[in-house]
């Protein structure tokens, strides 16, 4: 009597896609250990690098922004108002050029093996944090040279520090499956990334907006995000119950919950395409 042995149910990868994405989670955690260490390996200063950009950036900002244009900082020492909007944003333009990449990165595996390809975007985003938890004692130590500390508006960062990673994670999951059909998507990237700090409030206070083009510099999901960070570091004006505030936060749902939807809808060709 013979026996018939299904490898793949047809229907079962997408019935149970969530249930077989925690299956692979192992895959996830050594996907994002390979990034992380090729990130560092056979570097001169090693992790100084995730120190440096942002430092750098700082350096200018509060050049151009404090000493040429006077800028208002809310209070806040503008060294400190520009390294607490430079490492959010740090955070979300690596996780963004990351993710984007990370399909067509992984081609090899992808044409080769099945598993939840949404496993692959997802383990982009250690590179960010690490480099966001890298700097994080420097604002400290910044913090403390200017004799600002926190107040217990503190318990609020992670929740901020998610909703950057939620933004850079919707984002990406756009792009990265953009960039397994239309691989010119890849020159896009750093221009969005650099047209993307400009727009944000990394080098200035979102109060010197005027108030007529607030709803339309919150769409940008970025600009919600470090309000609140700084926020929750220095006790500056509570982003909650800004309306402004409330079209960033509709904007990270926006892009999570579309990334999401176009990511599964395209992944089923990806292995064929890439």
């Amino acid at each position: 009597m013979s026996t018939t042995t299904i490898i793949i149910e047809p229907g079962r990868a997408a019935h149970q896609y969530w249930r077989d994405l925690w299956h692979y989670r192992e895959l996830m955690f050594f996907l994002a250990w390979r990034d992380v260490s090729v990130r560092y390996k056979q570097t001169v200063i090693g992790v100084a690098w995730a120190l440096i950009p942002p430092l750098a950036t700082m350096l200018v900002f509060v050049l151009v922004f404090s000493k040429v244009a006077h800028l208002s900082s809310e209070g806040v020492p503008y060294a400190l108002l520009v390294l607490a909007g430079m490492l959010p944003w740090q955070l979300f333009s690596s996780t963004v050029s990351e993710s984007s990449n990370s399909l067509v990165g992984n081609a090899n595996l992808i044409s080769k093996v099945y598993f939840p390809r949404l496993a692959v975007p997802l383990s982009s985003l250690a590179v960010g944090m690490i480099d966001f938890l890298i700097g994080l004692p420097v604002l400290a130590v910044l913090m403390i040279y200017y004799g600002v500390a926190p107040g217990w508006q503190l318990v609020f960062l992670p929740l901020f520090v998610a909703l950057a990673l939620v933004a850079a994670l919707g984002l990406g999951l756009w792009l990265c499956a953009l960039n397994v059909r239309y691989r010119d998507v890849r020159y896009v990237i750093p221009f969005i990334v650099q047209f993307g700090l400009y727009l944000s409030p990394v080098g200035f206070s979102s109060s010197v907006v005027p108030e007529g083009w607030r709803w339309l510099f919150a769409l940008n999901p970025m600009a919600g995000v470090i309000d609140g960070i700084r926020w929750s570091l220095f006790g500056t004006r509570p982003p909650f119950g800004d309306p402004s505030f409330a079209v960033s936060l509709a904007m990270v749902a926006a892009l999570l919950v579309s990334g999401v939807w176009y990511f599964r809808r395209t992944e089923r060709t990806f292995a064929d395409v890439i």
